[in-house]
């Protein structure tokens, strides 16, 4: 009988020691880190709306700080980030070529429509370094959270 009582007590020391070592174990364990958002900034205009261009800009300068970024820039857009583009000023916003330059140093991803190119006669080559075609796969690739859009 007293050999019954001195193996159940070693079961239940076991027992309790076990689940105190899972338990330090499970503390131990560094949280999951939380997944960031993206934000896909789309630029559809160019020279004839500078505002627009540079305010989506600064919006993605803004939101790289936080949250995964994809800048895109199609229609009129695209004339803003050729080899030959004007580099854009308006009133407190830095300049276009000072913008991307920031936001592609950065790790940004900045992309032009392979089709406005095409329909401006111009090819991935006329491109400012750094800017690259866009891609389908690229726009569901850039950030494994929610993707928000802000359009300009």
């Amino acid at each position: 009988m007293k050999a019954i009582k001195i193996i159940a007590a070693i079961f239940m020391l076991a027992g309790i020691y076990g689940c105190q070592a899972q338990q330090t174990g499970n503390a131990e364990a560094e949280p999951a880190q939380p997944v960031r958002d993206g934000v896909f900034v789309h630029i559809s205009h160019g020279y004839e709306d500078v505002h627009r261009v540079l305010m989506g800009l600064q919006m993605a300068a803004l939101m790289m700080e936080t949250h995964d970024v994809l800048v895109y820039f199609d229609i009129k857009g695209i004339e803003v980030v050729l080899k030959d583009s004007e580099d854009i000023e308006y009133r407190q916003f830095p300049s276009s070529h000072t913008q991307l330059a920031r936001l592609m140093e950065n790790g940004i991803t900045v992309m032009a429509c392979p089709g406005c190119l095409k329909a401006m006669d111009k090819t991935p080559d006329d491109l400012m370094e750094g800017v690259k075609v866009a891609n389908k796969d690229a726009f569901f690739s850039f950030t494994e959270g929610r993707i928000l859009t802000i359009d300009y």
